[in-house]
């Protein structure tokens, strides 16, 4: 399959209409006679935007040759790979480590191997974990900026005191177990209070690897595996605890992740799990909460899965057809730099995908606990993105199995292997169309 056949296949199935673009592209290609002006598209507002400004900012002072024009773009996945697949994409495009192997497979990336080779960027300047995440058959499609990992955020205030430090909190499935039984309050039939709930926060689909199960393995599809089974039996099992219509009825209670109706804001939820961005939430909506953080406990019998914690990356790509690649590649260097790559990081409230890290970064992080989530990110345990362009397809199908095992419509067994089936029939097709296998 040609080059252009692929994206355009790729962006066919994004549905996305060409006419939403055209005022993105002609304010991005504003231009000014002193500098080559690179194009970045960035998908962040408010706070993560100024932050990153801040780096640009830094990276167009410390020269005179180039300048980078930053946009804050929303849809900005489906709106690059269609600008890429019309031939007038930006030079750098500010996108999750999910798309790596998407638009891998789309053939809408730019490999960044020569240019990473070219400044001395090596695998081991950064944590394993996120280095894979940017890697896709071979290929460097991205490098990172703000990375995250997951953390379980207790609320001090509604701990027990056998549970209320960091050192006392449960390490175990089934101390957590206990801790649910104590912490969970009900009146009158209706929830007010539950320690923990699975589906609730940050990598709530990615369970499965708690119990060292996976998504996929190699080029296959493992969805209804024995461990994944266990995984979202255990889920599941919550919603059986407390009653499924008064779980569904306590969930619509929730308020939006970074507002003072949070459920652990609220105290409505003791325990959640979240990146380390959280702590900012915590500190706008909710800055009179106690709280510590700490791993998730681990299954009694699979002590190997300790450490198990969720990744999330952030990162920059150059599309297929950019108009200065070599220049936009001199700024995706200056963000690799350990003192550009800390402020942002300190900024945005995340951990580094650096291998180093400075003292000074760690101790005057705005989050207390950062630490924690450094130490989770380099963990054997850690949990990056499937490396496969059909993952958005698989998270939707094992989303669904999920909601139909909370509703009692199907055992997980069933719900699984029913979309199992499904899967592969998507992923034959995939590899048909998309892969040109």
């Amino acid at each position: 399959m040609t080059h252009s056949k692929t994206i355009g296949a790729a962006a066919l199935a994004v549905l996305f209409a060409s006419s939403v673009v055209i005022s993105e592209r002609t304010a991005s290609r504003q231009t000014r006679s002193d500098r080559i002006v690179v194009t970045y598209w960035e998908k962040w507002t408010k706070d993560e935007m100024k932050a990153m400004k801040t780096i640009v900012d830094r990276y167009n002072a410390s020269q005179s040759r180039v300048f980078v024009k930053m946009l804050s773009i929303s849809g900005i996945a489906e709106k690059t790979l269609l600008a890429a697949s019309g031939g007038n994409p930006p030079d750098v495009a500010g996108l999750w480590s999910d798309q790596v192997c998407q638009f891998g497979d789309a053939n809408a990336l730019v490999d960044l191997t020569p240019y990473a080779k070219r400044y001395g960027i090596k695998p081991s300047d950064y944590i394993p974990s996120y280095w894979k995440d940017l890697i896709h058959k071979g290929k460097l499609y991205a490098l990172p900026t703000s990375p995250g990992s997951s953390a379980l955020y207790v609320n001090q205030d509604l701990m027990p005191p056998e549970y209320n430090t960091p050192k006392k909190f449960p390490k175990t499935l089934s101390q957590l177990d206990r801790l649910v039984e104590t912490v969970t309050v009900k009146k009158n039939g209706k929830i007010e209070r539950l320690a923990f709930m699975p589906r609730s926060g940050f990598g709530g689909g990615s369970w499965p690897y708690l119990f060292g199960g996976a998504l996929v393995r190699g080029d296959k599809i493992t969805v209804n595996d024995r461990d994944n089974v266990r995984a979202w039996t255990w889920v599941t099992s919550f919603a059986k605890r407390f009653g499924m219509a008064e779980t569904q009825q306590f969930q619509s209670t929730f308020g939006v992740t970074s507002s003072q109706d949070n459920p652990f804001i609220a105290k409505r939820l003791a325990c959640i799990m979240e990146g380390p961005w959280f702590a900012n939430f915590i500190r706008l909506y909710g800055h009179e909460t106690k709280w510590f953080a700490v791993p998730m406990p681990y299954p009694d019998d699979r002590p190997d899965c300790a450490g198990y914690t969720v990744l999330n990356l952030n990162t920059l790509m150059i599309p297929r057809g950019a108009k200065h690649p070599d220049e936009a590649f001199d700024f995706i260097a200056f963000v690799q730099k350990q003192n550009n790559m800390e402020l942002l990081c300190r900024l945005q409230y995340c951990n580094t995908p650096l291998s180093r890290v400075s003292e000074e970064f760690l101790a005057n992080h705005p989050n207390p606990y950062i630490r924690v989530f450094d130490a989770l990110a380099r963990s054997p345990r850690a949990v990056g993105r499937e490396r496969t362009g059909f993952l958005n397809q698989i998270q939707a199908e094992v989303s669904n199995a999920v909601d139909q095992m909370d509703l009692g419509q199907k055992t997980p067994q069933e719900a699984l292997d029913d979309a199992q089936r499904r899967l592969e029939e998507g992923w034959q097709k995939y590899q048909k169309q998309v892969l040109g296998t």
